[in-house]
């Protein structure tokens, strides 16, 4: 599997903004989150390692979770990056 194939795209709804913006709200605790699509086959630690190459961040952990359409992966930035900064790079906003 090729790198450019592992991030398909970033999967935007209310929740995922929500959990992009560093403010922190009773019900989203944590922020500086973004949720990608991504490739079927692909890991967490290849995930990790291709999204901090493509966006030149620091990733602190990834959590996956496959739904009718498609692997999910959440990607919690580290400190000092932002995911509204990512979001805007990739269009999002």
């Amino acid at each position: 599997m090729k790198q450019s194939d592992v991030l398909i795209r970033p999967y935007v709804t209310e929740k995922s903004m929500n959990h992009m913006s560093g403010t922190p709200t009773q019900k989203y605790k944590d922020g500086n989150k973004i949720e990608f699509i991504v490739h079927r086959n692909a890991d967490k630690h290849t995930i990790k390692i291709v999204f901090e190459e493509r966006f030149e961040v620091k990733v602190e952990k990834v959590w996956v979770r496959i739904q009718k359409d498609g692997k999910h992966a959440i990607i919690k930035l580290a400190d000092g990056y932002s995911a509204e900064d990512v979001g805007s790079r990739v269009g999002v906003f």
